[in-house]
């Protein structure tokens, strides 16, 4: 049964509950803008466990005495505290503090307050996941927003993600937003450290990231830092223990049952040379063990706010010999230099290292999660002589040679950040320089001796040392201009934008070891590669924006870029995106003044253009290519050819947005509601088109396709309870419908997986991301082969891969969501955090290998209902005795349904009393206990349901090949402040 009936709406409607005991004092508590009374105030005496609410007319009574304080807290109103003289009667006047309507958020090359944003921002606070530790910045974005959908590519320490804000926007070029922390524009955050996080702000339509115009068509992610807030020190220390494991394990077949297996397919050996009844999973799989330590200091003094940290973390992963390791240290100034002139800094270094283990690939490939599935259990890990074992009947070895036999490494140092300068020229024009760079070199390496694996013998050793230096700067300056005039608020920004990429790789690969002593490849005596390669590329840019709000009912917000990209051709060397999105708060117009249960409500509108320049470089060249040499007097000459043909109008992809959306608080501001609809077309979508063989060319990259991408969003966050217990809910759920509409009338074909062909097909007026296969029609009992629906809807044996095929599912999702329930009653707080996708589809192509029985692989015990006999009625067929693939076509039986409800996270922690803390010098201590992935709903078969074998990859989505999954961890963390 499809696991499709699952949907936690969590959306809860409550009150305050009014309570009220005898005491001596008695008050009245009022709105002081309106002078209604209010029910539900709550009412403590400080210190004390005395506390009480106002009833339904605002009145309270509670036991005090003189020189007691009264603190009144209202959900929307400022915090008020009053002290008790005598018995007399206290009335109270709470003023309205909508501090989520003050909020200041961070925009493109500024800030705007929140209640003031007309476009489709998205903001997620740092304190949000201050007890969710985690590695990497994407994974704390995971269904924290409407919209916004992260996809883990892998479990694996320091793998990445998939980032989709609105669906996929292109075919070749990358759908991934960009990110902007403290300024610099990065596309790797993976070495970011997210304690360092103040606040993320997420723009997901183009009236918001137009302003970023040539890289905006996927959104853009702006990441603020933290600085230096009070004028005491304030000294940090994090730290942090988990363990990681695995979640799920798959059974497979036993020694006796594989050998069982192999008879029947007619392979048979000396059995009692493989007497081992190795657990394969047992023995790659392991309890990993990550800690962490970070140290920062922070304060604000003499004009100075400074921000200093430092942190390590490592990380063995729940795979054997995965590792992470990552050392980084920030420092945040800023100083007021005079009433003027303000400097300032952000500056990060990262040491970054990791040993990866090879996933996504079959067992004879080195894919070490098929290899725990494929290889038989009769064998043991080594032989007598050390070297590793392999499976009887192919030189496949197993799986911990994959993970043991060849020394391996990635290291990244990288140092980015930016300084700045502000001039205030008069008051409200202000100039702004700053000068950001992103400096990374990195360097993989890798030993695979000459003794102990096949491979390595037939090779006789292998040494890699491989390079990749990237240097990125950014220069912008801009003008910035307020101005207030009485119901009128205007801001004006212009400015220029420089930015250059320069990219240098090495690759040295040599062959013919002599020993395993030295490891590096100097002691090759063959060299089997030798290459090295430059990139450039550059982009300048004119940005303005224009901010108007008239009596902060009516607002206005306009922005254009115009960009210039040595990345396109000559004739469309620029690119113009402009945008403008208009608000309306109609709850601060006369007719709505009477409507006092809602706060707030602000309808948007927005329209804007942006593009995507992602596409690599030089595309529009005519290449030269390498390599075409010739002989001349029985010399080798070297030569060139032209590689591709040149195509001077081609340029960038363009995406158009349409947005509406309604921002809506009511009740004092405990429900706040969010819902936004869009429309995004993208166009001008580069594609290859096949040209005629007389042009010497087989083909071209050209502007032509189109995909839309249409969807509802809905964010609602709830303040259940606000007194001793706090309760609040934050809920968010988005829908997106994924279209191609253009790609000249042909098909794209992607996602060839285990030497089947192509399971992904693209096609006009369908989705990215629909599998392409045979309708699996069932086994026949009399032979145990499988049978097809063919096009003419009869089952056929032998079906046609031009005719039969047909769209057999879709890996995109009906909707995604997020729900967090946040609980706290007096020091303790407790988190709980669920996440889910519903309605994709999963390619469980793992299954290929475990269940086709075509060859000598170990399968799982799926395979122990295979047919045998004539008269067998089953659904698994017969094993293949010639290794043929037709019974394990692409077909329906291996797409699955990939919806799942995760318990991402839940965090319990305990602040202890400041009295406590202040006895003992501290101004703060907190522990915490953490669980992520702690339970998975789903009917997927697979390790884990969050996966896909192509990464980031546009077309091919969802499907698993030996993925390396999603893994459960629990975390034990303390927090101390002086």
């Amino acid at each position: 049964m499809r696991f499709k009936n699952y949907l936690i709406l969590l959306v809860l409607f409550f009150s305050a509950t009014a309570f009220a005991q005898s005491g001596q004092v008695k008050g009245t508590v009022k709105e002081e803008a309106t002078g209604l009374t209010l029910p539900g105030v709550n009412v403590l005496v400080k210190g004390k466990q005395a506390n009480t609410s106002t009833d339904m007319d605002g009145n309270f009574t509670i036991q005090a005495i003189p020189g007691d304080v009264l603190v009144f807290t209202y959900i929307g109103y400022a915090t008020q505290e009053v002290s008790v003289i005598d018995n007399r009667n206290i009335d109270v006047a709470l003023t309205e503090d909508a501090t989520e309507l003050k909020e200041v958020v961070v925009v493109g090359y500024g800030t705007q307050k929140k209640k003031d944003i007309t476009g489709a921002v998205a903001t997620i606070d740092g304190e949000k996941f201050e007890n969710r530790v985690n590695n990497q910045l994407s994974s704390l974005m995971q269904g924290q927003a409407a919209g916004v959908q992260v996809t883990s590519n892998s479990g694996k320490p320091g793998g990445g993600f998939t980032v989709r804000v609105r669906g996929t926007s292109s075919l070749s070029a990358s759908s991934d937003p960009i990110y902007v922390i403290d300024g610099v524009v990065t596309s790797d955050t993976r070495s970011l450290n997210p304690a360092d996080i103040e606040a993320m702000s997420i723009l997901k339509d183009a009236s918001s990231a137009a302003i970023y115009g040539a890289q905006g068509a996927n959104g853009v992610v702006i990441i603020t830092t933290k600085q230096g807030k009070s004028e005491k020190p304030v000294v940090t220390y994090d730290t942090y223990v988990g363990f990681q494991s695995v979640w799920k394990k798959i059974d497979v077949l036993n020694a006796a049952q594989y050998r069982d297996l192999m008879e029947e397919t007619g392979r048979n050996t000396d059995w009692s040379l493989y007497t081992a009844d190795t657990n394969w999973q047992d023995e790659v799989f392991q309890t990993g063990f990550s800690m962490s330590h970070q140290l920062s200091v922070s304060g604000k003094s003499n004009n100075t706010s400074y921000y200093i940290s430092g942190g390590v973390v490592d990380q063995e992963g729940a795979v054997r010999s995965a590792e992470m390791n990552r050392k980084t240290f920030k420092v945040n100034l800023t100083q007021d230099v005079n009433n003027w002139l303000k400097v300032g800094t952000h500056v990060n270094y990262v040491d970054y290292r990791d040993v990866d283990v090879t996933d996504n690939s079959a067992v004879n490939q080195g894919g070490v999660i098929l290899g725990v599935l494929n290889t038989p259990q009769n064998i043991g890990i080594y032989k007598e002589n050390g070297t590793y074992t392999s499976n009887p009947f192919q030189d496949w070895e197993n799986p911990i040679s994959s993970t043991d036999a060849a020394q391996r490494g990635y290291r990244n140092q990288r140092l980015f950040g930016n300084v700045y300068g502000e001039i205030e020229f008069l008051k409200g024009l202000t100039y702004r320089t700053s000068l950001g760079i992103d400096y990374s070199n990195a360097t993989s390496d890798y030993f695979l001796d000459p003794f102990s694996t096949s491979y390595g013998r037939a090779m006789q050793g292998i040494g890699r040392y491989n390079t990749y230096l990237t240097n990125y700067y950014i220069f912008d300056n801009t003008l910035n201009y307020k101005l207030n005039v009485e119901k009128h608020a205007l801001e004006a920004l212009a400015g220029v934008v420089y930015q250059k990429y320069k990219w240098e790789n090495s690759q040295l690969e040599r062959r013919n070891f002599a020993s395993d002593q030295i490891t590096t490849p100097n002691a090759g005596s063959i060299i089997n590669t030798a290459t090295a390669d430059k990139s450039e590329k550059t982009n300048s840019a004119f940005i303005s924006r224009l901010n108007y709000g008239f009596d902060g009912k009516y607002l206005l917000t306009a922005n254009f870029r115009a960009d210039g990209s040595s990345t396109f051709g000559p004739n469309n060397k620029w690119g113009y995106f402009p945008s403008v999105s208009v608000g309306w708060r109609i709850s601060s117009e006369e007719f709505f003044s009477n409507v006092t249960a809602v706060n707030d409500l602000k309808v948007r509108a927005g329209w804007g253009l942006v593009g995507n320049d992602n596409i690599g470089t030089y595309r529009w060249f005519g290449g030269v290519g390498s390599g075409g040499n010739y002989p001349i007097g029985g010399v080798i000459m070297p030569g060139t050819y032209p590689s591709s043909i040149e195509n001077r109008d081609l340029k960038w992809e363009a995406t158009e947005q349409l947005n509406i959306g309604v921002d809506f608080a009511m009740l004092n501001n405990r429900i706040r509601f969010s819902a936004d609809v869009y429309q995004k077309k993208s166009k001008d979508l580069l594609m290859s088109v096949q040209l005629p063989t007389t042009t010497g060319f087989g083909e071209a990259i050209v502007n032509a396709g189109e995909v839309v991408n249409k969807g509802l969003e809905f964010q609602v966050s709830t303040v259940n309870f606000d007194g001793d217990f706090k309760w609040s809910t934050d809920l968010n759920i988005a829908f997106n419908r994924n279209e191609v509409t253009n790609i000249l009338g042909g098909t794209l074909g992607a996602g060839d997986i285990a030497g089947r062909g192509t399971s992904i097909r693209v096609e006009e007026g369908r989705p990215l991301g629909q599998f392409y296969g045979y309708e699996w029609g069932g086994v026949d009992p009399a032979t145990g082969d499988v049978y097809y629906i063919g096009a003419d809807g009869q089952p056929t044996f032998n079906p046609s891969a031009d005719t039969d095929r047909k769209i057999i599912g879709d890996a995109n999702p009906d909707f995604t969501y997020g729900i967090t329930n946040t609980f706290s009653y007096k020091n303790f707080g407790l988190n709980v955090f669920f996440q889910g996708s519903q309605g994709n589809d999963i390619l469980n192509a793992t299954r290929f290998d475990t269940e086709s029985m075509i060859d000598a692989k170990n399968q799982t015990t799926v395979v122990l209902d295979r047919w045998q006999q004539p008269g067998d009625v089953t659904d698994v067929p017969r094993v293949s005795t010639d290794g043929s693939i037709a019974n394990s076509r692409i077909s329906s039986r291996y797409i699955e349904d990939g919806s799942y409800l995760r318990l991402k996270a839940l965090t319990l922690n305990y602040n202890f009393n400041k009295d406590l803390m202040n006895r003992i010098g501290l101004s703060g201590l907190n522990v915490y206990v953490t669980g992520e992935n702690l339970f998975t709903i789903t009917d997927y078969s697979g390790f884990d349901p969050e996966v896909n074998v192509f990464g980031s990859n546009n077309t091919a989505q969802g499907i698993d090949y030996g993925t390396y999954p999603q893994t459960r961890n629990i975390i034990f963390g303390l927090r101390a402040s002086l």
